[in-house]
């Protein structure tokens, strides 16, 4: 039956349900009222009956007539009394059951039992009246039967039977019957009825969706919850928790057990502020907060149906690992970055060289040759002696060939030394930190129409110390607070304002801080100090 309803679609299903609710319904509640009519109109016939058959039996002219044995009295009387009480007849038996009267006189003195099978026994040998259904000569009928004693009250001489026949009883059946089934039919277009609106209007809630659609939307809605990396955590109107994922967990430091699902929220997360998103109904994208004692980036969303805000849903991360993505973009960046100015400087050396090779001057070009090779060597042998790190050494050597690319010079101090690097310090964040700095002083130089940038740094004592001095237009001293915010910056366009706030941001994690002061030169010195140990 359930794969058979499945073939239809909802607001069929629905109306065939709430149809067939209401004729099983009905139908049982009618069975059971007809059957209890029934019973109740053949108890109280047989009631009356036996009544009428007690009263007859207590009439002295009744009984001094059975006792005679006088059926011309009887006959006429019994029918009379019939007519009286609306009975079908009125039979009367002597002491041994036979007829002293009867609606027909063919029948008076026969036995009784010749009629409806009954030997009388509880009336004519124990005196006790009784009520009896039988089908005699006159028809299906409910009787009432009385002894009746004689003038002292002593001994039984006769017995009554009144009856009542049945075909009224059936009459009033039949006529309830015909009602049940009008109000059967009434009550199944009723159904039809109310299950077409009930359906238009729940499939309205849902969409238009059907239920097998809604179970697969259901299945897929948890394996995106728990694809997502994101936290995400939902809650309705009342401010109880709908719907969350695992991430959710793992992100807050929540008991991996714990069960959210209907729980408040100002309960489980007091600070996580989604009630004040629900009464101003304003969306907030990326907002910075501390939560569960974890700096996170923050998306509240509420939502709405029929323009009411029915609840909040939320998603976040971590910012350090937010931060952690973009330090590897950055720093991928910086490889693209080097390679691209490695590849297009050796570019030019090659042609120069292959140019020279074919114009003859061959003793020019091995002039150049070895003044390229010295100059690398002499930079490779001093990043190779002072910086033993290959990540920190290659950023250097990068940062080297694009200054020669912009046709300006990177002058690495050749007392430098930056061989204790503390494990503790990641060496992205290292590079990030110096890869801004020097880019800055790059393209601040350049904007100057200068010519060098100074790179000295040392890790003597218990700070690792880089002071990176440019020959660019300098900062203001009035600026030198807000040159670490982020967004503020003296470059023209957009994209820019986030590389020096970047670096005090890396700063604060590793401990660190940084100076900014005039240069020698005029330009600006930043000076960066990482302690070793925290």
């Amino acid at each position: 039956m359930l794969l058979s309803l499945r073939s239809f679609k909802l607001k069929t299903r629905m109306v065939l349900i709430l149809g067939m609710m209401a004729l099983l319904q009905t139908g049982l509640i009618g069975f059971f009222a007809l059957a209890y009519l029934s019973h109740s109109l053949d108890e109280q016939i047989g009631q009356r009956a036996l009544h009428v058959a007690k009263t007859i039996a207590s009439i002295p002219e009744v009984i001094e007539a059975v006792e005679n044995r006088d059926s011309e009295l009887l006959q006429p009387l019994t029918i009379e009394l019939a007519n009286i009480n609306d009975a079908r007849f009125v039979v009367i038996g002597d002491r041994n059951g036979i007829r002293l009267a009867h609606p027909s006189w063919k029948r008076v003195g026969k036995p009784m039992y010749d009629d409806d099978g009954d030997y009388n026994e509880p009336a004519l040998l124990y005196g006790k009246p009784y009520i009896q259904k039988a089908t005699g000569s006159l028809g299906a009928s409910v009787r009432g039967k009385a002894p009746i004693f004689d003038s002292n009250n002593e001994n039984v001489v006769g017995i009554i039977s009144v009856g009542f026949m049945l075909d009224t009883v059936e009459e009033i059946i039949d006529r309830y019957r015909n009602t049940l089934y009008l109000v059967i039919a009434l009550s199944f277009g009723l159904s039809v009825l109310t299950g077409l609106w009930f359906a238009s209007h729940f499939k309205k809630a849902i969409f238009g969706l059907e239920p097998e659609q809604i179970g697969q939307l259901f299945q897929e809605r948890n394996a995106t919850l728990e694809s997502i990396r994101e936290g995400i955590i939902a809650v309705n109107n009342q401010g109880n928790i709908t719907t969350f994922n695992r991430a959710a967990i793992e992100t807050l430091g929540l008991d991996a057990n714990t069960q959210l699902t209907g729980k408040p929220i100002e309960e489980i997360l007091p600070d996580s502020r989604l009630m004040n998103v629900m009464l101003s109904g304003k969306p907030q994208f990326d907002k910075e907060i501390w939560l569960q004692d974890r700096n996170l980036i923050v998306n509240r969303l509420p939502m709405h149906q029929d323009n009411e805000i029915t609840g909040v849903v939320s998603s976040f991360r971590r910012k350090d690992e937010l931060d952690l993505v973009s330090r590897r973009l950055t720093q991928i960046q910086k490889y693209a970055d080097t390679l691209r100015s490695q590849s297009h400087e050796y570019s030019n050396k090659l042609h120069t060289i292959a140019g020279l090779i074919q114009i003859g001057a061959t003793e020019e070009a091995l002039a150049l040759i070895g003044q390229e090779t010295l100059s690398h060597q002499a930079l490779i042998q001093l990043l190779v002696e002072a910086v033993p790190d290959p990540i920190l050494a290659g950023c250097l050597l990068g940062k080297y060939n694009r200054a020669k690319e912009l046709g300006l010079h990177l002058d690495i101090d050749p007392e430098s030394s930056m061989k204790a690097i503390p494990d503790r310090i990641p060496r992205e964040e290292l590079v990030s930190i110096l890869g801004n700095l020097i880019d800055n002083a790059l393209e601040a130089t350049l904007k100057n129409q200068k010519f060098e940038v100074k790179l000295s740094m040392t890790d003597l004592g218990n700070d690792l110390i880089f002071e990176i001095e440019d020959q660019g237009a300098g900062v203001p001293e009035e600026q030198h607070e807000n040159i670490f915010r982020k967004g503020v910056t003296s470059k023209q366009g957009e994209g820019h304002g986030f590389g020096l706030h970047l670096v005090t941001k890396l700063l604060q994690k590793l401990g660190g801080t940084i100076m900014l002061e005039p240069g020698d030169k005029a330009g600006s010195r930043f000076t960066v100090y990482i302690p070793k140990d925290r």
